[in-house]
């Protein structure tokens, strides 16, 4: 028989995995063996949080990101292929949404792999559910043009599209550029759009609020190295 693969969510901010992570997570991870993961050093140290008595140099990592070739897939699923299940972990949050593991749930499925996800946190699904905006017709848009003009452009594409389908448009900027994409959204959609922020949800310093753009312009926060979830709804 096949193993299994178990998807494995992680806290989204330090100091809230007893009430962001359900209890059955630490002692499925503690007899696990093989994990996929994005990172060592945030995997090890998440694994020590759940269970110390965890022997972490008994475990087989693999390493999975946007660099990794997509024939080393197969070898990642080898343990389970044998009959042992293995682990997928991402950096933060629930595996394989807006993340390269993805490509191994694929796999998985094709390679008539059994696939576990498990309940966690996702800070796509929190600020949609808080945003007040259409929950039954949504579109996670991923990362929008880093250059401006593009980025203007896609924007207003997708305002256009929300206005439309009524239809909640989700998207993500690499931290360090979230300023400048509330900055691009303030400068170019309609004041009367709605648009949430969910910034480092589920920590103390948690910012999810929903307003039109022209009230965003009266009181712009600092987005800047705060992972961020912006959602826009325009119908």
């Amino acid at each position: 028989m096949k193993g299994k693969l178990y998807l494995i969510p992680l806290p989204l901010a330090e100091d809230c995995l007893d009430w962001t992570i359900p209890a059955e997570v630490a002692p499925l991870a503690k007899r696990l063996k093989h994990f996929i993961i994005e990172s060592e050093k945030v995997s090890r140290r998440y694994l020590k949080k759940l269970d110390r008595s965890i022997n972490i140099d008994e475990l087989q990592f693999h390493l999975l990101n946007e660099h990794t070739p997509e024939n080393e897939s197969r070898n990642m699923l080898q343990a389970a292929l044998a009959g042992e299940d293995v682990g997928l972990m991402s950096d933060a949050g629930c595996p394989a949404v807006a993340d390269p593991g993805a490509l191994v749930v694929a796999l998985a499925h094709k390679l008539g792999i059994q696939v576990v996800p498990l309940t966690g946190p996702s800070s796509i699904l929190l600020t949609l559910m808080g945003s007040g905006f259409n929950g039954q017709c949504f579109a996670f848009q991923g990362y929008l043009p880093v250059d401006k003009v593009k980025r203007k452009q896609r924007l207003l594409a997708l305002e256009a599209e929300s206005r439309q389908k009524k239809m909640t448009m989700l998207f993500i900027e690499t931290p360090y550029r979230n300023n400048q994409m509330l900055d691009t959204l303030l400068q170019s959609c309609h004041p009367d759009t709605r648009l949430c922020i969910g910034a480092e949800l589920t920590a103390p310093s948690e910012l999810l609020k929903s307003m039109p753009i022209r009230l965003w312009q009266k009181e712009v926060p600092d987005l800047h190295k705060r992972p961020t979830v912006f959602a826009l709804y325009a119908g």
